[in-house]
C-alpha cells in the first residue's frame, strides 16, 4: 500500500539537506507518495504564517513528515506567533508528537571529530528520549507584565509556567522503559526534583511505572549532574528520559559527542506511530546555498522514518549501513573534515550514499 510522506524543507540549509534524503528514499523503490509544502520563514513569505493550514493538513494526513529546518535572523523582529520556529511547535502540538527520540551514536570513523578524547567516547551509543509537548514551552499562563509583588514590584517581568500532568509523564516513561528493554536494559530519568515540584512528580511517576519493567535498571539523576556526566563518562548511559526543557539542552550536548550535530537524526512520534523526522541541527542561514551542509543527519532521519512509521526496518538498515560505508571511505563534509579525509559538498555526499546503497 502506498504510504504518504509530507516533505517540509523549510529555511536555510533545509531544502539542500532534505533534497538528498528524498533522493535516497526514491532510490529504495518503495510505494511512497511524496508531497512538498512550505513551512517556517518560507511559508511566512508566501502565506503570512509559518504553518499555513494547507501545510498542517498535509502533515496530519500523511504517514510521516520529513522536516528540514526553520529560522533565519531576518525574521527575528516578527511577532512571536509569526516566527518560523512556531511552525515546528505547532506541528508537535497539532499532531500530538509527544515522544522525541534522539540517538547519539559515535561512528568509529569519527572518533577524532568528537569534542572528547577517543578513549572517553569511543563506542558511544545512547538514546535520549525527550517529552515534547509539555513542560515550560507549552505551559500557561505566560507573558510579560508588571510584577505584582516581590523585590521588583511594579517593574516589567517575564513569566512562564512549567507544568506536567501525570498521564504525560506516564506515557513517555513507558516508551523509555520499552526502549531500554530493546537495548542494554538501563534507563536514567533526569529531573530537578530537589528544586521543582514538577520534577518531584516526574520522579514519583517514573518510579511507579518502573514496577512494570523489572528487567530494566532505573536510575535518577539531577539535570546539572547529568550534563556533567555526559562529558565525563557518556558511555555509562543507555537510555535517558527527561522533560522538554532538559531534553532540549542535553540532546544538543550529546550531539557534540558524536563529532558534529550534523550527524544527529531525530524522530518525534505520537500515540499512533505517526512521526515527524528531522535533523537535530538548525537552519544555519550563514551557510545556506553554499552546498557545504552535512546531509547525513537528515538521511539518517529518513532511516528512522522507515523504521518507526513506515514499518520498513530492512530499508532503514540499508540506509544506515550506506552512511557508515561512506564514512569508511573517508568522505567528509566540512563539519566533520579532518586531515587524511576527503572533503565533499552536500550533493556529493548524497551521491556517495546513493552509490553505497547499491
Amino acid at each position: 500500500m502506498t504510504q504518504k510522506i509530507a516533505v517540509l524543507p523549510g529555511d536555510g540549509i533545509g531544502p539542500e539537506i532534505v533534497e538528498q534524503a528524498v533522493r535516497v528514499l526514491k532510490a529504495l523503490d518503495l510505494p511512497l507518495e511524496i508531497n512538498h509544502a512550505p513551512v517556517g520563514g518560507t511559508a511566512y513569505d508566501l502565506h503570512g504564517h509559518p504553518l499555513p493550514p494547507d501545510t498542517l493538513k498535509l502533515a496530519q494526513e500523511s504517514n510521516a513528515v520529513l522536516f528540514g529546518a526553520v529560522g533565519d535572523w531576518k525574521y527575528d523582529k516578527l511577532p512571536r506567533e509569526h516566527r518560523p520556529e512556531q511552525a515546528i511547535l505547532g506541528l508537535r502540538k497539532a499532531m500530538g508528537l509527544f515522544a522525541n527520540l534522539r540517538p547519539a551514536i559515535l561512528y568509529p570513523e569519527l572518533a577524532n571529530a568528537s569534542s572528547l578524547k577517543p578513549e572517553i567516547v569511543s563506542g558511544l551509543d545512547i538514546l535520549i528520549l525527550r517529552e515534547l509537548t509539555g513542560d515550560i514551552y507549552f505551559g500557561t499562563p505566560r507573558g510579560v507584565r508588571e510584577a505584582p509583588d516581590g523585590p521588583f514590584k511594579g517593574q516589567r517581568e517575564g513569566f512562564d509556567t512549567m507544568r506536567y500532568a501525570e498521564p504525560e509523564i506516564r506515557r513517555i516513561a513507558h516508551i523509555g522503559f520499552q526502549a531500554a528493554m530493546k537495548r542494554q536494559g538501563k534507563l536514567c530519568s533526569v529531573d530537578k526534583a530537589n528544586v521543582l515540584e514538577t520534577s518531584q512528580l516526574w520522579r514519583d511517576i517514573v518510579t511507579d511505572v518502573s514496577k512494570e519493567y523489572p528487567g530494566v535498571q532505573l536510575s535518577h539523576m539531577y539535570v546539572d549532574n547529568a550534563a556533567m556526566q555526559l562529558v565525563r563518562a557518556p558511555r555509562e548511559f543507555d537510555v535517558i528520559v527527561t522533560g522538554n526543557l532538559f531534553g532540549d539542552i542535553l540532546s544538543d550536548e550529546a550531539a557534540m559527542l558524536t563529532g558534529s550535530i550534523g550527524m544527529l537524526p531525530s524522530a518525534s512520534l505520537n500515540a499512533s506511530g505517526q512521526g515527524l523526522y528531522e535533523p537535530s541541527h538548525g537552519s544555519a542561514p550563514d551557510i545556506a546555498g553554499k552546498g557545504i551542509a552535512n546531509p547525513l543527519a537528515t538521511i539518517l532521519s529518513s532511516a528512522m522514518m522507515l523504521r518507526y512509521s513506515l514499518n520498513q526496518a530492512a530499508h532503514a538498515d540499508r540506509i544506515e549501513k550506506a552512511v557508515q560505508k561512506v564514512l569508511q571511505q573517508g568522505l567528509r563534509t566540512a563539519d566533520i573534515f579532518e586531515a587524511g579525509t576527503t572533503k565533499v559538498g552536500t550533493s556529493q555526499m548524497g551521491d556517495a550514499v546513493l552509490k553505497a546503497l547499491g
